[in-house]
């Protein structure tokens, strides 16, 4: 059934209007995955990558910093609805602080680093069709904001899912639209390439781009970094940062010994059995930011010499076609992440930054702490911490993991936790204004629901 599977697919393809370069990167997973491909890396085939440079020891000139944020566009990966927080729209449009979203923050990070270097340095998102409307006008009440008339979007690319049994594409008649997915974030290459902005951004003189993910705010236009990036020649880095025991679940670089090149591991990558070394911040001691730097020439050198198709691991991603029913079709998402193109560009390399610039977005828990006290907001619209530890927050997912019911349990916003070492709340609690949590505290679960009064102190 597998080529008929793709004939299939590929037609579905076609009439939907997907680009022919993104149809011929399918056509190569496809092949991947009926070749039985997992993308496991094994820890056998690789070295752990124990020195890689550090920004701290780093020198760069103010003119060198200066001239290489002139020729750096910034992307933002924002295809992502935040459905793991019961949203339905784009997860940038999420208030952060102060009434300000992702995007308003992220705007203002932009638009502060274009004056402060006298650069152009364009800002544009790769959104997908779920999110491009609505974040293109909260980008438009930011006047200014586009640049040299470069666009300030470009769409990530869309493909079948195809069922676990026979690897057609699977049909879902009750929602349709459950029977497509992203290609994952490694779709970024073929999306620039084959939706013009690549060639516009290199017609229009820049050099490089500076990519991160839309919910992490601590990715703020880095002038040193682009210094560094330009100096080093390298066509593609990654920044890293050292990890603890909190970032276990990242994904991280390693040597592979068959041709000393580096590589990225993510969890999907690595063999049940071998979590323990996946998962050991000793033995492979920094993770990836997602935070990438390339050089656009060599982007473009390489997506044309290979017909599009970068030849990125397969991540074989099985779920249900309808995630919220467990008992729908098995399905294959056939993925690719962005930061393994960094074993496709010979003399690619990796730089280790501060911690503030990894302050991801992935649940609510992530969403209280900035917004509380523990940050503050810099003249530079960056999100940076106020204290010297940032405290560990765990809430209840039953009663605080979507973003109605975590809303409706902070009506008055997040609680002050500066002087917090960590806040763990089990069961359905409400918290009033002005609260203050301090030490290690803990709200149990007292079997109904409670409210902590206006004015509390919660200490551990």
């Amino acid at each position: 059934m597998s080529a008929e599977g793709l004939a299939q697919a590929q037609d579905k393809m076609r009439e939907a209007g997907v680009a022919p370069a993104a149809i011929d990167v399918f056509t190569h997973y496809y092949g991947e995955l009926e070749a039985g491909a997992t993308g496991l890396v094994l820890e056998e085939t690789i070295e752990p990558l124990l020195d890689p440079d550090k920004l701290a020891d780093v020198e760069i000139s103010e003119e060198a910093a200066a001239a290489a944020i002139q020729k750096t566009a910034v992307i933002k990966l924002n295809g992502g609805l935040g459905t793991s927080m019961g949203m339905d729209k784009a997860k940038s449009l999420l208030p952060v602080r102060d009434g300000k979203s992702f995007l308003d923050i992220i705007a203002a990070q932009v638009l502060h680093a274009r004056e402060a270097y006298g650069a152009r340095l364009p800002l544009v998102l790769m959104n997908s069709f779920r999110t491009q409307d609505d974040s293109l006008a909260e980008l438009g009440k930011h006047a200014g904001i586009e640049v040299d008339g470069l666009p300030l979007d470009f769409l990530q690319n869309r493909e079948p899912k195809i069922r676990v049994d026979d690897l057609t594409p699977v049909d879902w008649p009750a929602d349709p639209s459950l029977e497509w997915c992203p290609p994952g974030h490694g779709d970024i290459y073929t999306a620039l390439l084959s939706s013009g902005v690549l060639d516009a951004l290199l017609d229009a003189g820049f050099l490089y781009a500076s990519v991160s993910n839309s919910d992490n705010l601590g990715a703020v236009p880095n002038a040193q970094i682009a210094g560094w990036f330009a100096q080093s020649g390298a066509p593609y880095a990654a920044e890293l940062c050292p990890r603890t025991p909190a970032d276990r679940k990242g994904g991280h670089l390693a040597i592979r010994k068959a041709d000393g090149q580096l590589i990225l591991r993510d969890t999907a990558q690595t063999a049940p059995e071998e979590m323990d070394y996946f998962t050991d911040e000793f033995r492979h001691p920094f993770f990836h930011t997602n935070n990438l730097w390339f050089d656009l020439v060599a982007i473009k050198k390489a997506l044309t010499e290979r017909g599009a198709v970068l030849g990125l691991p397969l991540i074989r991603n099985e779920k249900t076609v309808d995630p919220t029913d467990g008992n729908s079709p098995k399905v294959y998402q056939l993925e690719s992440a962005m930061g393994a193109a960094i074993e496709v560009f010979e003399g690619a390399t990796a730089i280790v930054v501060g911690r503030e610039r990894f302050l991801p977005v992935k649940t609510t828990n992530d969403l209280l702490l900035l917004r509380s006290d523990a940050y503050e907001l810099g003249d530079d619209a960056g999100l940076r911490l106020a204290v010297e530890t940032a405290p560990l927050i765990d809430l209840d997912s039953k009663h605080f993991k979507t973003m109605a019911k975590f809303g409706a349990r902070f009506p008055h916003g997040a609680p002050s936790l500066k002087d917090a070492s960590s806040l763990t709340v089990k069961g359905d609690w409400t918290f009033g204004a002005n609260v203050t949590v301090t030490g290690d505290a803990l709200l149990a679960d007292e079997g109904d629901a409670r409210t902590l009064g206006d004015g509390s102190t919660l200490a551990g």
